[in-house]
């Protein structure tokens, strides 16, 4: 995985902690967990930008 083995996945969660504090982590997933469910939709439905802009030149013509 990238070369990053246990131990310095160990090291970032240890200053992750230290920089946010636990308070803060379930913002902080919640927060990962939209922004990544947002990019993979966008990704599986290009079509509809496409579409708008498709349907706009053809009213236009």
């Amino acid at each position: 995985m990238f070369g990053i083995g246990l131990p310095e996945l160990l090291i970032i969660l240890v200053i992750i902690l230290i920089i946010f504090g636990v308070g803060k982590l379930p913002e902080i997933g919640s927060a990962l967990g939209r922004g990544i469910k947002n990019f993979k939709k966008s990704m599986n439905e290009p079509n509809e930008i496409t579409d708008q802009s498709s349907k706009k030149d053809e009213e236009k013509k």
